[in-house]
């Protein structure tokens, strides 16, 4: 699975990794697993970042064919 959360922190005032993870109730280490692809989020952990960053989480998150 590909994710565009970088992009989309960018896009928000240029979030840092810490923010969004306050912001969220997870980790530093959790969103920079997830940047990653190393992790693969809850379904509310996805909700929640979307929410954040303003997005969908069909644009924040893409499954690939091989997925």
């Amino acid at each position: 699975m590909k994710n565009n959360l970088r992009h989309y922190r960018f896009l928000c005032s240029e979030m840092t990794q810490q923010d969004l993870a306050d912001r969220c109730g997870v980790t530093r280490q959790t969103i920079i697993a997830v940047e990653k692809g190393a992790f693969n989020p809850s379904v509310k952990l996805a909700l929640k970042m979307a929410a954040v960053l303003n997005t969908t989480v069909h644009e924040l998150f893409v499954l690939h064919d091989e997925d």
